[in-house]
């Protein structure tokens, strides 16, 4: 008030009063003396006041009677100049208050007088309300006498006045109130509040109230008995009333100020005791009513509803319950109940609009909604009031789709053309648009031909009422259409709103306050604080849980009124708006059941979102089955009250913007999507995104709706799981309209995000969403057995985006994810697996590259967790699946190979898992990882792990789907091995390491520690695995394979095998070696002869392998060859083994058995094996060693790679160097003797090994045909080649009977033909005249004989006669060739190449060496005494006797000419021999033997052959010649040591060589060339020489010489006549060619016979010989008429010598006598 207290201001105030006196006093001056009278007192009064009192306001007050009264008085002059005047000036002295209480009495009196005369009534209202809202001066009658006088002005008959006074009512009715309310304000500080008195049942105990308060109570309470119709108690002089008025009146007061009604119980009191009651009084008429019953049972006529008061009774009881509903809890319940029943079907349309209206403004108030949930529908007997406000809504929806609103029918005509029949005060409605202005698609709700309009009633969240509100309108108005059910709609909307924000908020502060109260209890420090907190966190859960109680009642008690309400909604909405929002209400409610954990009503709702999202009537089995069971008996009985749920109708008349397929096993026909669906598909998506923590197991049914829409949409799974639009794999049939289009990448995206906010699910929820994917994933799997139809993937690309988006804590759901995708792995449909690998795979991947908290490297359980489904992959048998997993092998060793570790077994066993019969390509992929471990990972992996590497690389060379491969993988271990050897220390001292840790392991739990090859050192143990699958490999069917492992096996153990501890090698021998050798004999031995067509394409294969057996025989050769080499340079090694005398025998007998193998290779190679063992250095021994180790020829010892230096003992160093050797022998000690005799040993087995092999192979066969095995040329050779060197080490023990074995086998070996194929490649052309290898060893190996026999002791030389015999039989195979057994064989040339024969060798050369072999050796030992003993000479000539015999008819020229010299050689050093030996008769059997060989070679019984030229026949009559001069110079002068026998035989023949050419045996051509004049003329003279010779001991000799000469002559003598008889008769005619031949003979036999007797001493020549020489003259004389010029010129020669004898015969007598 310092406005009107500022000195000023009472400045002006007193001259105002002062105008307004003076102003008065004029007008009043004529009419009204006393008043202008008293005006001027009232002037002097006031200029008093002020000159006397400093509080000049105060003092007004006091004496304001005195100061109003001459206004008082103006009034009453009835002059309205006068009375506007002083009401003016009364209103500012009240207006500065400085009027008294009795003053203001006065002057409500003076302005009742005013009222009653209807005198100036709009200004007594301003003065009322001026004097009653300045001041409080008013109280009581004064106060009830104003209030009834602006009651009474409400009911005049002016509109305007009417108006006024209304106004002023409730304006003076608030300051009636606000007064109490300023009153309580004021004594609330100074006292408590008065004891409120109990059982105040009576109306008129008021006086515990303060005077305000009084007055307010008094106002409050009539109001309510005029309502009622009662005469009020202290309005005295009320006249009329309306109950409209007072109803109004009654709720602004009560809504303006519920605190009196709430802090005095004198007000609640009137609440209850009057209020209530009146209102319910109020309401029955509408109760009763039921529109359309125009008659009732009753007999009285029922009250119509009257629209004013049943709103405005409406309106009060929504301020009731808002702001009472606690004192009010039973009326309440009342009311609702009414509230509810004004919305049946039966009540006026407008009262039902306005009870709508009623019950939104109870939805928009959550806390009262939930007050009523706790005080009724929580109470035992109570009615559940909030369920069926909720219910009545839906049945009131539900009615107004069934029965068409029963109203004016051209209200709808109105609404839409103008607002006539709408609110007036409402705006211009949004919904309401023209029709007239072109055709616009109202928002609407459609259900089964009934079209209602969505109007845009009220904005979302406040409850803005449009019929409460019309409280001028008198007759109910007209309903637009659409109208109710757009506010019912809103209460939904709001009552869905509110519930859940309320409820949702409540709960998030329990979850915070409990959050830290738990983190206040942990943190506190002391016990004490401890306690409490717990205190309060005890007290915490006790108010939640009460606070659960109510929220779930809440939920209860509306769910299915709201469903079954929103569900009718959503299939009706044809507005996008309006279906966002029902679907966003579905969510709320769902989320909040899931936060609440009501299972039933969240799938309830989530089930109907999901309907909303599928085609109509689309069959989906989850929806019908689950939690839907509890919606689908159509209706709830709720409380008697029956709500239909309204299945959707089909007939949508929404855009169709999707045509796909249903998911179905057997789709029919195609469905539709509507945009409406895809709207609640987005909603479905946003319930799964944002409330995925509270979906639990509706996640099956959220999913599986996401899954056929994902279908119907077409949208397929790509890398990492995420959906795109695929094309359309069914055909034609998915169509997708533009609008969906630009909505599929995003309904792709969302449902990616979807999955990608699964990492923020806490782990109860992500286990369900997990199952949830897994039986979806069960289902589609379920569907696509049986049929190549493309599957539904969703569920597996949904599972692998899960997988993704939580690795951090991938554990807690590795396993039920794989364990579900290795199931879809092994699924029959081919694109179902693919993907199921494709996301195991992705999975597996991702989870080894995540970065890990603790890292993988330190936390192996997860990484072989991680790895463990990889291995389960092998489990399966589509090729598919193993290669996406052996991809995904690969390109995790690609990108993890270095941190693998423990995952090392787990890998390799993936590879190793491949078998044979799974494809190229899978096995080719194995091997490609392999490949990469080897060459790279083999130093990152555990030491323990490179066994596994073997076996692995081992299976792939075993794997016959590709040759290379095998190949490769042999290449492999060769590669391990190199690592091996490398890191060959390191790996130890792990592996012992490893060892030792095993086994303390096994001893703790006394189990034995079983690996293979158990005693050896776990490092050896890994050489030996490596080794024993090489060795496997050997045996592999496929030749190259067992090549390419047979050179890998004895390179590896060549090359590393001095790493191996010495016991080891034991074990090499015996179980790799010996072990291979007997299975790839046992496979040779057994291997299929048929022929191999072609090695498979179009590789052609050589003859020489093309059978399976040809080929074992290659792998044969190569084991052999291998072992063989072995035992040789790592003899040092085995010898000291316990056991090389027995491994030395097995592997003899392998040699033996492959070396009688009926196949030449392996035969041959076997002997090569055997050569290789037996040249063996044998080790230096202490007598022969020199002193230090010698400088020259020993290599320093070779260090491999960087190894510096020995390791537990072993240093790595080639240990095969001889200095190593040298070291060996030098200890201290002697080496013991043993050693000595156990190489004997092994020399006199490997002996009798040969001596096996040699009589095995060559024995001849006895049955022939085809297959006879004839051992081949080479193989005989190389036989014989190992001979000498054995033999040199088993000279000393070598006696005959070894040499007579020695004998059988160099005689058989040389009878062997070879096969005519064979033949061009050994056979030298039939004329050359070489030796063939075979036949060369076999000479070599008795030269080494003789050679060591010579150098031997005396005893040795026994054998001589022995090697004379073998030579002597090869000698005669020059003219009879050995017989092999029964076999035939041709002569080379009659051989036809590449046929199955047999050819014989040409034998001569061998022979003719042979021959030349016993000449050099019986020049060397003919006077040894076995030589001379055993006829050795006789021998010689007795098997010269044949080719000398057979002479042309000799295979070979050469032969007999050979034999002729060797013969001449041997004699000439045996003769001598035998002429000493004479006396002993060693030698007798010998002469006849000579005898003979000199007749049959002399006069041969062979003819020359034709082609013979002159020259040969002279150089072989030479040869002749010669034996006879070898018998002139060394037999016949030594005769006397010779027995006479022989000499007999001798003389008589060369009598037969002189007279020879007698024989009639020649043809005439011939003869002139064959007759062997030379050798006749030296048999003559031969004879002559010693028939005349002086020496002739015996007369016998003499005679046999003379004898000889006379016949001699006597021949000749004949023959010339005979000549000369036939030449006489002939005449012209020749003679035959064989006479002339003849006669020539003879001329020149003379002629020689001559010349010999001239060359005699003439004293050894008889007369008598000379006489018939002479005599012979005169016969050849009359030969010379002969025409034969060839004898001509003979006689010439024979005449010519007769010369000699032409001399004087002077001394004739003495010659004769003599």
């Amino acid at each position: 008030m310092s406005g009107t207290n500022s000195p000023e201001a009472v400045k002006k105030l007193l001259e105002n009063m002062q105008s307004d006196l003076r102003a008065l006093s004029l007008e009043c001056k004529k009419k009204f003396p006393p008043v202008k009278e008293a005006a001027e007192s009232g002037i002097i009064k006031v200029k008093t006041i002020a000159a006397r009192n400093t509080e000049i306001l105060a003092a007004l007050k006091e004496n304001s009677s005195e100061v109003v009264q001459p206004f008082l008085m103006g009034c009453g002059t009835k002059e309205p100049k006068i009375t506007q005047l002083c009401l003016a000036a009364i209103q500012r002295l009240m207006s500065h208050e400085v009027v008294s209480e009795t003053a203001a009495g006065n002057i409500i009196n003076m302005l009742w007088q005013l009222m009653e005369n209807s005198l100036e009534e709009l200004k007594l209202l301003q003065t009322v309300l001026v004097l009653l809202t300045t001041n409080t001066v008013v109280h009581d009658e004064a106060l009830s006498k104003a209030i009834v006088l602006c009651f009474r002005l409400h009911f005049t008959k002016d509109n305007i006045t009417n108006n006024t006074a209304a106004a002023t009512v409730r304006q003076v009715v608030t300051v009636v109130f606000e007064r109490m309310v300023a009153e309580d304000e004021r004594h609330r500080d100074i006292t408590d509040q008065p004891v409120l008195v109990q059982g105040n049942s009576n109306r008129r105990s008021v006086s515990t109230l303060k005077p305000c308060a009084k007055d307010a109570y008094m106002l409050f309470q009539d109001l309510c008995q005029l309502v009622n119709a009662d005469a009020p108690y202290w309005l005295v002089g009320m006249t009329e009333m309306t109950r409209t008025f007072g109803l109004e009146l009654l709720e602004s007061v009560l809504n303006d100020f519920p605190q009196v009604f709430l802090q005095h119980q004198e007000f609640s009191f009137l609440l209850k005791e009057r209020v209530c009651p009146l209102v319910i009084k109020l309401f029955s008429p509408n109760i009763k009513f039921r529109q359309g019953s125009s008659t009732s049972s009753s007999p009285a006529p029922v009250e119509k509803p009257y629209f004013p008061i049943c709103m405005r009774l409406l309106r009060v009881v929504s301020v009731l319950i808002k702001q009472f509903y606690s004192l009010l809890v039973t009326e309440c319940e009342i009311f609702l109940s009414l509230l509810v029943k004004f919305l049946d079907a039966d009540k006026p349309q407008w009262l039902r609009a306005v009870a709508v209206e009623s019950i939104h403004r109870l939805c928009v108030q959550p806390q009262l909604l939930r007050s009523f949930c706790q005080s009724y529908d929580m109470k035992q007997h109570s009615t559940k009031v909030f369920r069926d406000i909720v219910n009545a809504l839906g049945s009131f929806i539900q009615s107004l789709f069934l029965v068409p609103p029963t109203g004016n029918p051209a209200a709808t005509n109105q609404a839409g053309n103008n607002n006539s029949g709408g609110p007036v005060s409402a705006p211009a409605n949004s919904g309401m648009l023209g029709i007239g202005g072109g055709v616009t698609l109202l928002p609407a709700f459609e259900y089964r031909g009934t079209w209602i309009p969505i109007l845009t009633v009220t904005v979302q969240g406040s409850a803005k009422a449009t019929y409460l509100e019309m409280l001028d309108k008198v007759e109910p108005p007209t309903i637009p259409e659409g109208y109710a059910m757009s506010v019912a709609f809103h209460c939904l909307l709001d009552l869905v709103r509110g519930i859940t924000n309320m409820i949702e908020g409540e709960l998030g502060e329990v979850e915070t306050e409990c959050q830290t109260t738990t983190t206040e209890a942990v943190s506190s420090p002391t016990q004490s604080s401890e306690q409490q907190e717990l205190q309060s966190t005890s007290d915490q859960m006790d108010k939640e849980i009460v606070s659960r109680a109510v929220w779930e009642e809440m939920v209860n008690a509306c769910w299915c009124g709201l469903l079954a309400a929103l569900s009718l909604l959503l299939d009706a909405s044809t507005d996008e708006a309006a279906t966002e929002n029902i679907l966003k209400a579905e969510l709320t409610m769902a989320a909040l059941c899931g936060r609440l954990g009501l299972v039933t009503s969240r799938d309830a709702f989530i089930t109907a979102i999901c309907k909303g999202s599928l085609p109509p009537h689309y069959a989906l089995t989850v929806l019908n089955t689950t939690t839907a069971a509890t919606l689908s008996n159509k209706s709830y009985s709720i409380q008697g009250q029956s709500v239909m749920m309204i299945s959707p109708s089909s007939e949508s008349h929404q855009q169709v913007v999707a045509v796909g397929q249903p998911l179905a096993v057997q789709p029919q026909g195609t469905v539709m999507l509507t945009s409406k669906n895809i709207q609640c598909m987005r909603t479905l998506l946003n319930l799964a995104h944002c409330h995925g923590a509270v979906l639990g197991t509706s996640w099956q049914l959220v999913l599986a709706t996401l899954q056929h829409l994902v279908w119907i949409l077409g949208l397929k799974p790509s890398s990492g799981g995420a959906l795109k639009p695929g094309r359309a794999v069914e055909g034609p049939s998915t169509v997708l309209t533009t609008a969906v289009m630009t909505d599929l990448p995003v309904i792709s995206n969302i449902l990616s995000r979807l999955f990608e906010s699964s990492q923020y699910l806490d782990d109860v929820s992500l286990h369900h969403l997990i199952n949830a994917l897994c039986s979806l994933s069960l289902e589609a799997m379920d569907m696509a057995y049986g049929n190549n139809k493309e599957p539904s993937l969703f569920a597996v690309a949904k599972l692998l985006e899960t997988g993704l988006v939580n690795m951090h804590r991938i554990e807690i759901l590795w396993r039920p994810l794989t364990g579900h995708l290795l199931e879809v792995c092994q699924h029959p449909n081919s694109r179902m697996r693919e993907w199921g690998a494709e996301a195991l795979t992705s999975l597996i991947k991702a989870g080894l590259t995540f970065n890990h908290d603790p890292p993988l490297s330190q936390n192996q359980r997860l990484q072989l967790l991680l790895l463990n489904p990889l291995k389960e992959m092998s489990n399966i048998n589509h090729p598919d699946i193993r290669l996406k997993q052996l991809e995904c092998v690969l390109q995790i060793l690609q990108s993890q190979g270095d941190s693998l570790g423990p995952g090392w077994p787990l890998v390799l066993g993936v590879m190793g898992a491949i078998r044979n019969d799974q494809g190229e390509s899978l096995i080719r992929t194995a091997f490609q990882c392999l490949q990469l471990v080897v060459t790279d990972f083999l130093p990152t992996m555990p030491c323990t792990c490179l066994q596994i590497v073997v076996d692995v690389a081992g299976s792939f060379g075993l794997h016959n789907q590709e040759l290379n491969i095998s190949l490769t993988s042999i290449g492999l271990l060769w590669n391990i091995s190199d690592y091996f050897f490398q890191r060959g220390e390191t790996i130890e001292k792990e592996l012992n390491k490893e060892e030792a840790a095993q086994q303390k392991q096994a001893e703790e739990k006394g189990v034995v520690l079983n690996r293979p090859f158990h005693p050896a050192p776990p490092f050896d143990c890994l050489w030996l695995c490596l080794y024993a699958k090489l060795g496997e490999l050997c045996v592999d069917p496929r030749p190259a394979v067992r090549k390419s492992a047979g050179q890998t096996l004895f390179s590896t153990i060549g090359a590393h095998g001095t790493l191996l501890q010495h016991s080891t090698w034991h074990t090499v021998i015996w179980k790799v070696l010996f072990h291979l050798l007997d299975r790839v004999r046992e496979s040779s031995t057994t291997a299929d002869k048929e022929k191999i067509e072609s090695g498979g394409g179009n590789i052609l294969i050589h003859h020489s392998r093309d059978t399976a057996e040809k080929q074992w025989a290659e792998t044969w050769v190569l084991t052999l060859a291998g072992v063989a080499r072995i035992f040789n340079t790592r003899r040092y090694l085995l010898q000291p083994l316990g056991d090389f005398s027995r491994a030395w025998d097995v592997l003899l007998d392998h040699i033996q058995s492959a070396a009688l193998s009926k196949n030449n290779e392996v035969s041959l190679a076997a002997l090569k094996s055997f050569q290789e063992i037996l040249q063996i250095v044998s080790p230096v021994r202490d007598s022969d060693k020199p002193e230090t180790p010698p400088a020259v020829n020993v290599p320093a010892p070779v260090l491999l790679g960087p190894i510096s230096g020995p390791s537990l003992n072993r240093p790595f160093v080639r240990t095969d160097s001889i200095g190593e050797r040298l070291g060996r022998y030098s200890s201290s000690e002697p080496p013991v003797v043993t050693d000595e005799l156990e190489d004997l040993n092994l020399w006199w087995a490997a002996w009798n090994t040969w001596y096996r092999i040699g009589s095995e192979s060559t024995k001849p066969p006895i049955t022939l045909d085809k297959l006879t095995f004839i051992p081949s040329q080479p193989f005989l050779t190389a036989l014989i080649q190992i001979f000498p060197a054995l033999y040199q080490h088993i000279k000393t023990g070598f006696n005959m009977d070894d040499l007579q074995k020695l004998g059988v086998i160099l005689h058989r070996a040389v009878s062997v033909p070879i096969s005519s194929d064979a033949s061009p490649f050994i056979l030298p052309s039939y004329t050359e005249a070489v030796l063939t290898s075979l036949q060369e060893a076999v000479l070599t190996a008795l030269d080494v004989l003789q050679k060591a026999i010579c150098v031997g002791p005396e005893n040795m030389q026994i054998m001589y006669p022995a090697i004379f015999d073998q030579l002597l039989a090869f000698v005669e195979f020059s003219c009879k060739p050995p017989q092999y057994g029964q076999l035939e064989t041709k002569h080379i040339a009659n051989a036809k190449y590449n046929q199955a024969e047999w050819v014989a060798l040409n034998y001569v050369p061998f022979a003719e060496r042979s021959l030349d072999v016993v000449v050099d050796l019986y020049q060397k030992t003919a006077c040894h005494k076995a030589v001379v003993n055993e006829k050795v000479l006789q021998n010689i000539i007795k098997t010269l006797r044949v080719p000398l015999s057979l002479k042309y008819s000799c295979p070979s020229e050469s032969t007999w000419k050979l034999a002729v010299s060797s013969l001449l050689k041997v004699l000439s050093i045996g003769l001598p021999v035998a002429r000493q030996h004479a006396s002993s008769g060693k030698f007798d059997s010998m002469w006849p033997e000579l005898a003979n060989t000199f007749e049959d070679f002399l006069f041969t019984k062979s003819i020359p052959p034709d082609n013979l030229s002159i020259q040969e026949f002279q150089r072989n009559e030479s040869i002749d010649v010669e034996v006879v001069q070898l018998i002139s110079t060394e037999i016949l002068p030594y005769a006397n040591f010779i027995p006479k026998e022989f000499v007999g035989q001798i003389m008589t023949m060369l009598n037969k060589g002189s007279i020879h050419s007698q024989s009639s045996s020649f043809t005439e051509a011939e003869i002139d060339i064959r007759l062997r004049e030379e050798f006749s003329k030296m048999c003559f003279e031969t004879l002559l020489q010693f028939s005349f010779s002086n020496k002739v001991t015996t007369p016998q000799e003499g005679y046999i010489s003379r004898m000889a000469l006379s016949v001699l002559l006597k021949r000749s003598q004949d023959v010339l006549h005979r000549y000369i008889e036939d030449e006489r008769l002939s005449g012209k005619c020749p003679l035959p060619r064989q006479q002339v031949t003849e006669i020539i003979f003879v001329l020149k036999a003379v002629s020689t016979l001559i010349d010999s007797l001239k060359k005699t001493k003439p004293e050894n020549v008889d007369g008598n010989t000379w006489a018939q020489v002479i005599a012979l003259y005169p016969t050849l004389v009359e030969c010379i008429t002969c025409s034969s010029s060839e004898v001509c010129s003979a006689l010439k020669e024979a005449l010519v010598p007769f010369k000699d004898f032409m001399q004087p015969p002077t001394s004739k007598v003495q010659n004769g006598e003599s």
